[in-house]
């Protein structure tokens, strides 16, 4: 895998299948020189980068229930569904420790996409540069429209990196990997469908033009680049895991129960897939 990226789909909660691969990736001591994500996705990478295995599990499907995570409480008290203080710091800085050290000192390098709300294009932070805010980035990272506030790093104002680079490829490419390893999140036949609330979408961020250009062009973004994966898989340059069997978990699902077996889902299909992906990257 050393000349190998990795890229990572966000999508929620439905990225604890990403989490499911990625475990079993560690527990075989793969792992990429290069990986980007966007999202959840990023989220997952962090844990998997800090050789913390089983983190994933626990703060993504132990955690689930607790109201401070994900609840219309939050969205009423602080008007964002997802508990984002609770996820980027409670959880991490006390309640299940990331091993910050371990992951500053792995040789990967880690890139996170978000979208800035002014250009609306994306905008990429790279654990090389000289001031990485690992929690910051992954934050901005995954705050969705609508349900968590714009968060200001750097003097830009970023959300979900999910809305300008759905699956960023093309950027691992652009940093040098012409052959790539893709965790997906979505069935095969996925399309996205065009966004049904253009008028609440303008109402909402009418002050950013370009971002509401960049939200109502989602659709298109999001199966161009599905169409573009598609091509690169034909020619050889990409390997695609996705979910094998029809998802029954949402991005804000809460159900332990089909959380883990979502995990355990992307745990099989990786070791599935192992002897097949060695053959690929020795090509």
């Amino acid at each position: 895998m050393e000349s190998i990226g990795l890229v990572l789909e966000g999508g929620g909660m439905r990225a604890v299948y990403t989490a499911g691969v990625l475990e079993y990736f560690a527990e075989q001591n793969k792992y990429f020189p290069y990986t980007i994500g966007v999202s959840a996705g990023a989220c997952m990478a962090a844990s998997y980068l800090s050789r913390q295995q089983g983190r994933n599990k626990i703060v993504n499907i132990d955690w689930v229930n607790d109201p401070r995570y994900i609840s219309w409480r939050n969205l009423l008290k602080n008007g964002q569904l997802f508990g984002m203080d609770f996820i980027f710091d409670e959880i991490p800085n006390s309640l299940v420790p990331f091993d910050y050290q371990a992951f500053m000192a792995s040789q990967e390098e880690f890139v996170v996409g978000t979208t800035d709300c002014t250009t609306g294009e994306t905008v990429y932070y790279s654990k090389s540069a000289e001031k990485f805010d690992l929690l910051k980035v992954l934050r901005a990272s995954s705050s969705l429209p609508f349900i968590a506030p714009i968060v200001e790093f750097e003097g830009k104002k970023l959300l979900d990196g999910g809305i300008s680079d759905p699956i960023p490829l093309r950027q691992a490419e652009r940093d040098g990997y012409r052959k790539n390893v893709l965790i997906l999140t979505r069935n095969e036949q996925y399309r996205k469908s065009r966004n049904k609330f253009s008028w609440l979408v303008r109402r909402a961020y009418g002050k950013y033009p370009e971002f509401v250009k960049t939200m109502l062009r989602r659709h298109e973004i999001y199966n161009e680049t599905l169409d573009y994966i598609n091509e690169q898989e034909r020619s050889g340059t990409t390997f695609v895991i996705r979910p094998r069997q029809p998802l029954s978990v949402g991005r804000m699902e809460r159900d332990p129960a089909k959380l883990h077996a979502l995990y355990l889902q992307g745990y099989e299909d990786a070791r599935q897939l192992m002897p097949s992906l060695s053959a690929w990257a020795e090509i």
